[in-house]
């Protein structure tokens, strides 16, 4: 019985990832849940899993009568740093949305608890910073996403074959097959009708501009400690192979399945053992064929940007995803056309300084600087179409 912590319970992950425990109740307990402001929902969490610890950023107006008293509530901007001291779970699953989960992630790591990363930004902003505290905590960073769940499931068949190449695999999104002058000036309901996958806003987003695979990247680089030129992009469609790894020998190792996240969630949650999800199966004679792309980066210009970050070094990656926080932000209160988004992340890296081998302060005073400058280059009208 391992015991779990969730933060970012009512999020798509952390939903996926309870119904993960609800199947295997005999195999994980579930010991604190955080969320940001959805109260209902985890009030409702709390009902079902009964957890010792609840938290929310943003205090509700009342706690029902039935689960008042049920476990010890937390609320407020540093909660989910004190739910990772205060929780007695092994494993802390981290599914919140932005730069605040790297946070969450430094202080479990220093907890000697084992991180499960559902959250991309973590790697991106402080990937140094955070691969060094995993190394030593002596914990390995499980991931959870789905492309690099499958990287790292290759990896275990590697039996000393020297891993040469990454190949992250991307569905290419609902523009896959768009003229670049349409995706410029793609709706919000077009970007947030993903083909495959069901996710949180941000991040269908991010995948419908492709700077999801850009951050991608730059968390493969740190995660498995391989070079950016080692480390590619290919379109395919289907979503059947989840990526692969390219050996020394000239063998390519692939993960397959179907597009259900609870498969690496709870791979993750179980790791180094495999559990069944219940999910559906692939079913090999039911498909007609599975399909392969160059990414286009003159139609999907974020995605460039991830190497451009990578070169460039120390704080540059915080930067990129801090203004690409901002630039989706304001795509998504119409404040910017579609287009905008690698326009404004790439303005915003050339114009905030970089930081060589930053502290976790340092790390966040980019973040920081790069949300400020976005926001200035925003008010300016630079981005008006």
């Amino acid at each position: 019985m391992r015991k779990l912590a969730i933060l970012g319970s009512t999020g798509s992950i952390g939903t996926q990832a309870l119904d993960v425990v609800k199947r295997h109740s005999d195999r994980f307990e579930v010991t604190a849940l955080a969320a940001h402001s959805s109260s209902e929902k985890l009030f409702e969490q709390v009902r079902v899993f009964h957890p010792k610890i609840a938290a929310l950023t943003v205090e509700p107006k009342d706690i029902p009568a039935d689960i008042r008293n049920a476990c010890q509530w937390m609320f407020g901007e540093d909660v989910l740093l004190r739910v990772v001291r205060a929780c007695d779970a092994q494993d802390v699953l981290v599914s919140v949305v932005g730069v605040v989960g790297l946070a969450a992630v430094m202080e479990s790591l220093s907890c000697g608890k084992r991180v499960l990363l559902a959250n991309k930004e973590p790697l991106v902003a402080g990937g140094e910073l955070v691969t060094e505290a995993a190394r030593k905590a002596g914990h390995p960073l499980l991931p959870v996403d789905s492309e690099h769940s499958a990287i790292f499931q290759c990896l275990q068949g590697a039996q000393g074959n020297t891993p040469e190449r990454l190949i992250l695999t991307a569905s290419g999104g609902p523009f896959r097959t768009w003229k670049k002058e349409d995706i410029f000036y793609a709706k919000k309901e077009q970007a947030l009708k993903h083909p495959n996958w069901n996710m949180g806003r941000k991040i269908t987003i991010d995948s419908a501009s492709m700077m999801n695979k850009a951050l991608e990247v730059i968390e493969a680089r740190w995660l498995f400690d391989m070079p950016p030129e080692k480390i590619d992009v290919l379109i395919h469609p289907q979503s059947v192979i989840h990526s692969m790894v390219e050996y020394a020998d000239g063998a390519v190792m692939a993960q397959l399945g179907t597009p259900d996240m609870r498969l690496p969630i709870l791979y993750a949650m179980s790791w180094p053992e495999r559990l069944t999800t219940g999910g559906k199966k692939l079913n090999f004679a039911e498909m007609n064929a599975l399909t392969f792309e160059q990414p286009d980066l003159d139609r999907f210009p974020g995605l460039g940007l991830a190497y451009k970050a990578l070169a460039a070094g120390g704080t540059t990656c915080a930067i990129l995803n801090g203004a690409n926080e901002i630039a989706v932000d304001a795509f998504l209160n119409d404040r910017i056309v579609f287009g905008c988004i690698p326009q404004l992340v790439e303005e915003t890296m050339n114009a905030v300084a970089s930081i060589s081998h930053p502290t976790l302060e340092q790390v966040f005073e980019s973040d920081f600087a790069a949300r400020r400058k976005a926001r200035e280059l925003l008010e300016a009208g630079r981005f008006s179409h």
